[in-house]
């Protein structure tokens, strides 16, 4: 990208690659289908939607922006959220399908392993070098799957802000933990409501707790949420701008629930739709 600014420079630390998206290797789908088994439960219980993740997001399974999402698992023992453009065709962050694995396209109602990958394409601008330590690099990658995706995950359209400014809204959504280092939480769909702060540009948008502002503990991506969708809501429906690439703890500390990093499409617009062409997977431009 030719880009040199660095989180270090914004004054703040990203996770490490792997580390946001990270979980136990052993048992990982059963771990998460215990998770989506005990937050069904409480929810049942407690009759309204748990509020869980950093900082209190909100449960959205089966409504509003959780109907465009999926989890996406691998040999690795890692987890990542990616955002469904087509029936067959998932878009997500390069760092979480870049290593050498096998990936798979999973979510509550599936059976083990999950959904198989026929291709996987990473941007070939993404650095994982780049990424690990915190520069600006092309965190875009997009999964083509050997079958389609369930009827209730509806395909999100892709949009590009001409301009992003500091306060406007943005909604992020993942499969993440609610704590960092932890597999608690994982597997159920939760959305936060967020602004970008700071001078937003088309190589990078942070976000923050509208209520925090980043400097105490609030709303954020957390592991898991990698990969996962940044989306300008418009009368109910959810257009995806930009891709969830890492996250730090209140004041720039190491963590959730202080920046959300997020890498705009509006740059990579052009190879998003010649990729998935190419795949077999033509979007509306």
């Amino acid at each position: 990208m030719g880009a040199t600014l660095g989180l270090q420079q914004l004054g703040a630390r990203a996770q490490p690659a792997g580390d946001i998206d990270k979980l136990r290797p052993n048992g990982l789908i059963d771990a998460i289908m215990r998770r989506i088994v005990l937050a069904l439960s409480a929810s049942i219980a407690l009759g309204a939607p748990a509020a869980a993740l950093v900082g209190g997001a909100t449960t959205v399974s089966g409504t509003g922006p959780g109907r465009n999402i999926v989890m996406i698992v691998s040999t690795r023992g890692n987890l990542c959220t990616g955002t469904a453009l087509a029936r067959d065709l998932v878009l997500t962050a390069g760092h979480c399908v870049a290593p050498p694995a096998t990936y798979r396209i999973y979510l509550p109602g599936i059976a083990p392993p999950g959904l198989p990958l026929k291709s996987l394409v990473v941007h070939p601008r993404y650095n994982p070098k780049d990424y690990a330590s915190g520069r600006v690099t092309t965190d875009v990658a997009l999964l083509k799957l050997e079958g389609v995706l369930p009827s209730d995950i509806h395909p999100a359209r892709l949009t590009a802000p001409a301009n992003v400014a500091a306060g406007d809204r943005f909604v992020i959504a993942g499969y993440g933990a609610t704590a960092i280092g932890s597999d608690t939480g994982a597997g159920t769909a939760r959305a936060a409501a967020m602004v970008a702060t700071g001078k937003p540009g088309s190589l990078q948008i942070r976000l923050v707790d509208p209520t925090t502002r980043g400097e105490r503990a609030g709303l954020g991506a957390c592991t898991g949420d990698s990969g996962g969708p940044a989306f300008v809501e418009n009368g109910g429906l959810y257009s995806v701008v930009g891709v969830v690439s890492w996250s730090t703890g209140p004041a720039g500390s190491a963590g959730c629930g202080g920046l959300t990093g997020v890498t705009p499409l509006v740059s990579h617009r052009a190879w998003i739709l010649e990729t998935a062409q190419r795949l077999g997977s033509p979007l509306s431009p």
